[in-house]
């Protein structure tokens, strides 16, 4: 895996309280970005698929509705 170098502004103390937040946690910030990155892109793909499908389903139309019980049969 490659990896490429960015850099990010943010407050002395944040910077410094994310640290030792990091060191408690026996991480590192770094660590801690990449997890936050993977997690940020995961869930904004996971959101764009599932407008992407909720698009495609629209001109879908069902005329009839189900009834409380026929939504509960097995």
């Amino acid at each position: 895996m490659a990896l490429r170098n960015i850099t990010f502004s943010a407050d002395n103390d944040l910077i410094d309280r994310a640290r030792l937040l990091a060191q408690s946690e026996r991480t590192t910030l770094n660590d801690v970005f990449r997890e936050w990155l993977t997690q940020y892109t995961a869930s904004r793909s996971g959101a764009a698929r599932f407008d992407a499908w909720m698009r495609r389903m629209k001109p879908l139309r069902a005329g009839r509705r189900f009834t409380r019980d026929e939504m509960n049969e097995r």
